[in-house]
């Protein structure tokens, strides 16, 4: 059974802002994911790999490469701040 310390402390860690008269909703649901994935341990799946397709990479043909730089001013036209050959993004991981 989930508490509602551990769900504050999982939307800390999804960063997710959860209001605290929606903590207990949120627990009750957190408690009915974990019961509906603990189905999963239900299952008699076959032991070893006897019916199990090989696996196996699927690669594309390699074709004409593409001329070097051809899409990067294109790109970095649309981009909303360059420094220099530097494209400039907002700070979206804090050390909190």
């Amino acid at each position: 059974m989930a508490t509602i310390e551990e769900v504050k402390k999982l939307a800390a860690l999804a960063r997710i802002k959860i209001a605290d008269e929606e903590l207990e909703a949120f627990t009750r649901e957190f408690d009915a994911i974990l019961a509906y994935v603990g189905q999963l341990e239900k299952f008699d799946l076959p032991a070893g790999n006897a019916e199990m397709p090989p696996l196996r990479n699927v690669m594309r043909e390699d074709g004409e490469p593409q001329t070097p730089r051809s899409f990067t001013e294109k790109i970095a036209a649309q981009f909303p701040a360059r420094e220099g050959d530097a494209l400039s993004v907002k700070q979206i991981i804090s050390h909190d």
